[in-house]
């Protein structure tokens, strides 16, 4: 799908919603953004895509003002969350929560207040805290990689997976992944760790898995970072028997590597950018300027990344 196609189904997707709802009194929107502070490359996108929003929109709606925060911890978020409250007075809030418990009172604190309240990719533990939710497609995150592998291994092979924290977001990426490996009973998955969506821990899980497998024909690293970790732990090990090294969101440098051709191991990635804080901005701010209200849910495609589409999901600019 490339990026003009993903635009035009998450406008049919807000559009057809928006259709089934009563207008509500259009007003100036007061928009926050609360997000987690850049403190690994996919929260470094994150930032540079809630204030790309605010460049973009600002200028093009004369009636919205945003306010962006970034906080280091949870308790910071919260007393954040507070201040955009009772002191920036907004009347519209996006929150990428830090975590999940600890942020859910202090959103529905905000909400109590009046402000209309999306909620993106961490989930809250109640949901009657929020008015909408924004997400990546966390399924197809782990159904794409597993069908590219199956395709390109002709249906045999043994395969060995990288998990990233257990949280539930990670079992439904597993469970799509398992699901696809089962109608290929040739295929083996050999083992599947926890590496935490990072490098250092995905170095030495596949330093594991490269002592404990002779042979390996296919590694789902399931995170570009930890794609970087399973690279330097193959280079070391100087093995050479692994055809398919699979990582995932999209970071600028596995597209550029996808783009120019420079890793016959690397071919495909799936998407998952961070840019989905954009979107969620850019669909609340401009509902909430028309008086309207978001779907309860909005899941944004992940999709498969080739040379042939790549260009379309490199963003050179972008820290992650």
């Amino acid at each position: 799908m490339t990026t003009f196609t993903r635009r035009l189904a998450l406008t049919a997707v807000a559009a057809a919603a928006f259709a089934s709802l009563p207008a509500l009194a259009a007003e100036k929107v007061n928009l926050g953004v609360s997000i987690p502070a850049a403190t690994h490359s996919f929260m470094g996108g994150i930032n540079y895509w809630a204030n790309q929003a605010k460049k973009d929109l600002e200028k093009e709606h004369k009636d919205l003002k945003i306010t962006i925060k970034t906080a280091a911890n949870a308790p910071e978020q919260a007393n954040q969350l507070q201040d955009l409250s009772t002191v920036t007075k907004i009347n519209a809030l996006v929150v990428f929560p830090f975590e999940s418990a600890a942020l859910t009172k202090p959103v529905a604190q905000v909400k109590a207040k009046g402000a209309y309240v999306t909620v993106v990719d961490r989930g809250l533990t109640d949901t009657s805290a929020q008015d909408a939710y924004v997400a990546g497609d966390n399924t197809a995150f782990g159904k794409i990689p597993a069908e590219y592998i199956v395709k390109q291994l002709n249906g045999k092979g043994n395969v060995v997976a990288l998990r990233g924290i257990a949280t539930t977001l990670d079992n439904e990426r597993m469970d799509a992944f398992n699901a696809v490996l089962k109608g290929s009973p040739d295929i083996k998955l050999l083992d599947a760790k926890y590496a935490n969506w990072n490098r250092d821990d995905a170095f030495k899980v596949t330093q594991d898995y490269l002592t404990r497998f002779k042979s390996i024909d296919a590694i789902w690293a399931a995170d570009d970072d930890m794609a970087v970790g399973v690279l330097k732990a193959i280079e070391q090990a100087k093995r050479d028997d692994i055809k398919i090294i699979f990582g995932g969101a999209g970071a600028k440098g596995m597209v550029k590597t996808i783009m120019d051709g420079k890793d016959k191991r690397i071919t495909a990635d799936v998407s998952y950018s961070p840019k989905f804080i954009y979107d969620a901005i850019k669909l609340t701010a401009e509902a909430r300027l028309k008086g309207e209200k978001l779907p309860a849910t909005t899941i944004i495609p992940s999709v498969l990344i080739t040379k042939d589409n790549a260009k379309d999901f490199y963003h050179p600019n972008s820290p992650f």
